[in-house]
């Protein structure tokens, strides 16, 4: 049975110390656009919920760190997603690859612009 978190410090102290590094990173790399977004931990992930109907998930796995859901779109932020576009609307950045926190940036915003427009 998989461990359940209560809040996302618990989810971040249970990987190793390098994957922590990461998540805190990804994790302020987030909050650095969406500073009003309320943390829980959803579907045993962590989760920035934006106007309490829409979320963004993050998650560190065994080779990579994944944010989900990145709804596809027209927007031309889709051309820098394409390289670590996974099933449906899944996002993996590789851990043996530099994570692009800008690009986690970018995504956060085009998240929180897609949340308003709903």
């Amino acid at each position: 049975m998989a461990p359940k978190f209560s809040t996302i410090d618990e989810y971040i102290a249970s990987h190793p110390k390098d994957v922590q590094v990461i998540l805190e990173k990804v994790r302020k790399s987030m909050r650095k656009v969406l500073p009003a977004a309320e943390e829980k931990i959803k579907y045993g992930m962590p989760a920035l919920m934006l106007n309490d109907r829409h979320a963004v998930y993050f998650a560190a796995w065994k080779r990579h760190i994944g944010l989900y859901p990145i709804y596809r779109s027209e927007a031309p932020i889709e051309e820098e997603l394409a390289p670590y576009r996974d099933a449906k609307d899944t996002i993996k950045f590789p851990l043996n690859e530099p994570i692009p926190y800008g690009l986690i940036e970018r995504i956060a915003a085009h998240m929180k612009r897609q949340a308003e427009a709903a």
